[in-house]
């Protein structure tokens, strides 16, 4: 039988195998993207009047006119971009810690198993469920068994015992449905701010072919005012995205971490009701 520290040390290993793709990798490939779009995309010269990037975007040319929102548009383009990487890989590592089936019918099926004091059952369907929250409730239930044959030890103690391995196991498992979260989370403050920096430039830019002597700068004027407004919208959009994407994965975590909550207390409850000692 395992000892509590070879346990801990497995799971360890486990939790560095299937860590998720690392955000800065992510960023640099987002970044040289964004910018091959910016350079060879927006900027292609069929989006201007004359084939010139200097002049006006064709009418109804979006390409164009998102070019026009000057350098800040591929910083913006790269946040957008990895926010859109980092849900992508975060939704296939959440599906696969909550494991292959629903996770409300495995909690019910785990707990029945459990009142009829059918442990190799309740194992069973852990197995058959795999993933990180099935990984920690068959923690609790190996802490289970070895509480049952434990003769040094107070039930309360036992009781105790099988808590602390689900929340070291809890512990253990966390960080991995967790990571590039808080990455998605700055960025949803970022893609604003650099959208606002975007349209303060912009406006500097218009302001200044006001300022200009003699009659007005029209391409200036309206290159200024175009870099305002994508950037404007371009940050919005980002940190929309942003937003709702932390706010559904954390969603999603929220009910795993309520699952193994339910089973953690289930797993003492039943311990301590159906044992003497």
């Amino acid at each position: 039988m395992e000892t509590k520290k070879q346990t801990v040390e497995k799971k360890k290993r486990e939790g560095k195998k299937s860590r998720g793709v690392s955000a800065g990798l992510v960023i640099v490939c987002c970044a040289i993207l964004a910018i091959l779009f910016y350079a060879f995309i927006l900027g292609n010269p069929e989006n201007f009047m004359n084939n010139d990037p200097n002049n006006h975007p064709k009418p109804g040319n979006m390409l164009g006119t998102i070019h026009k929102g000057g350098y800040n548009v591929a910083i913006v383009i790269t946040l957008l971009l990895t926010v859109i990487a980092l849900s992508v890989e975060r939704f296939f590592a959440l599906t696969k810690a909550k494991g292959k089936g629903n996770l409300i019918n495995f909690v019910y099926d785990v707990k029945s198993e459990l009142k009829k004091g059918n442990i190799a059952a309740a194992e069973a369907l852990c197995a058959k469920q795999k993933g990180s929250v099935a990984a920690i409730v068959d923690a609790g239930l190996k802490k289970y068994q070895e509480m049952e044959v434990a003769t040094n030890m107070t039930k309360e103690a036992k009781v105790q015992e099988i808590k602390d391995e689900i929340e070291e196991a809890t512990a253990l498992e966390l960080p991995t449905m967790q990571q590039n979260l808080p990455i998605i989370a700055t960025i949803s403050t970022l893609g604003t701010l650099f959208g606002l920096l975007g349209t303060v430039l912009g406006m500097i830019r218009s302001f200044g072919a006001l300022a200009s002597e003699g009659a007005t700068d029209a391409i200036a004027l309206s290159a200024g005012i175009s870099e305002a407004l994508v950037n404007t919208a371009l940050g919005i959009a980002t940190g929309a995205a942003a937003i709702i994407m932390y706010a559904y994965f954390t969603g999603k975590i929220d009910n795993m971490t309520y699952a193994i909550d339910e089973m953690g207390f289930a797993l003492t409850q039943t311990y301590a009701e159906t044992h003497n000692s």
